[in-house]
């Protein structure tokens, strides 16, 4: 019978199509994953892959093969999970998927602490400011700060609230002037975040008025730290969470502007695949995630 570790480097090397993207996600070196490829093939007396110079591809055989493992792996997994769960044992790797600021702020303290309670799992973290497709990118949990989710494909959590803040530097408000109403804002430098870096349209209200403005005119990014760092150096007028901000404004290198005006309201949300039911290591991880960010280190 082949090797059940030189099935799963298979798989990973099937769905990422690359021997080194396979081997990050798998903690391994490329020559490792590349000889437990050759040896699954030696044992099978097939090919399974096509090598080239830029890509891997499947045969036609490595085809069929991974669409008739792959199942069985899952299956594998979940009798050992539910073994696993019925002996109260939280053991296991969580795949986690998280924005890049965020994950910067929390979760090392969060997966430290997690990992001190459940010593048998293990972590793999991947942060980026992208919206990922948590079921083809093979995620356990993603974390999201998001407007209220409206994805029906996934399990959601919501989580708590996350305050944001019109923010600029005192410098910046001192050469071009303090906002007094949102119609101001047209006449100021706006930097928007936005996933592609291009502009994004700001909304506002108070006391049922509404006002919008475009923002991204002259600057954008796709990181909150960056465009919070750019607004310190007086580059414009951002809107971001408190959780970013907050040291820059005890510091006074940036002041809030418009403290009357709400921007819509923000969600820090789990993600999950669609699970039947959650995994025991999923399920922990999530409450000792909400409980910190709701009780140790609000947002």
């Amino acid at each position: 019978m082949s090797d059940l570790g030189d099935i799963r480097v298979f798989l990973a090397v099937a769905q990422q199509r690359s021997f080194t993207a396979a081997a990050r996600q798998l903690s391994m070196t490329a020559p490792t994953v590349t000889r437990a490829v050759s040896a699954l093939e030696d044992s099978l007396g097939v090919q399974l892959l096509l090598r080239t110079t830029r890509q891997v591809s499947l045969t036609s055989a490595g085809a069929v093969y991974a669409a008739r493992i792959e199942p069985l792996i899952r299956q594998f997994d979940q009798a050992r999970e539910e073994l696993r769960e019925q002996h109260g044992d939280v053991a296991g790797l969580i795949r986690i998927n998280a924005p890049l600021s965020l994950g910067q702020h929390i979760l090392p303290d969060i997966v430290s602490g997690f990992r001190v309670e459940y010593p048998r799992t293990s972590v793999s973290l991947t942060l980026t400011d992208r919206f990922i497709d948590i079921v083809s990118d093979s995620f356990d949990l993603a974390v999201r700060v998001s407007e209220p989710p409206g994805d029906k494909s996934t399990i959601w959590r919501k989580v708590c609230r996350v305050r944001r803040v019109l923010v600029a530097s005192p410098g910046y408000l001192a050469a071009f002037g303090t906002p007094e109403t949102p119609d101001d804002l047209d006449r100021h430098a706006c930097i928007a975040y936005d996933e592609e870096a291009i502009a994004e349209s700001w909304e506002l209200t108070h006391g049922g008025r509404r006002r919008k403005t475009r923002a991204g005119k002259l600057l954008a990014a796709n990181n909150g730290e960056l465009i919070a760092r750019m607004a310190e150096n007086g580059e414009g007028v951002a809107l971001l969470p408190h959780f970013i901000v907050d040291d820059a404004m005890a510091r006074g290198t940036l002041k809030q502007v418009l403290a009357e005006w709400e921007p819509p309201e923000l969600w820090l949300t789990l993600y999950y695949p669609p699970y039947e039911k959650l995994p025991m290591r999923v399920a922990k991880f999530s409450d000792f995630f909400e409980k910190y960010v709701t009780h140790t280190r609000p947002l």
